[in-house]
Order: structure tokens, then sequence, then C-alpha cells
């Protein structure tokens, strides 16, 4: 389940990988740099990734791919 995870979080993050929440939630992550920024970041969208599919599991709920915020008024 780990590496199907993480494959998934490579593929979300990687050049073919639809603009999402997650996406964004891994390039913020990415983006602080560092020497592992690009694997913390994989890891981080794997582990939120796995957390919402069982949200949607526990919910039945359908998939969000962006979320719509509030604006602020």
């Amino acid at each position: 389940m780990r590496r199907l995870l993480v494959g998934s979080a490579h593929y979300i993050l990687g050049p073919f990988g639809p603009p999402c929440d997650l996406r964004a939630h891994g390039a913020r992550i990415a983006a602080r740099g560092g020497k592992n920024a690009k694997k913390r970041a994989v890891v981080a969208v794997a582990r939120k990734l796995a957390v919402l599919l069982h949200a949607l599991w526990k919910h039945a709920t359908d998939y969000q791919p962006q979320r719509v915020r509030p604006s602020a008024a």
C-alpha cells in the first residue's frame, strides 16, 4: 500500500499530474528548498492522500480535486 501511495504522489507532483489541492500542497513543501525537499513533498502528499482516501471511504463522498474556498469578505 505504501508503494502505491508514494507512486501516486510522484504522479501527482510530476509533469503530468492534474492541477489539484494535493499538487499545490506538495509544491508548497518542495518550494521550501533544502536537500530533501522533493522527497519530503512526495511523502507528505502520499500521507495526505491516504488520509483523504480514508475519509472519502468512511463518509462515502466524492472527491473534489479543488475545494471551493469562501472568499474573504
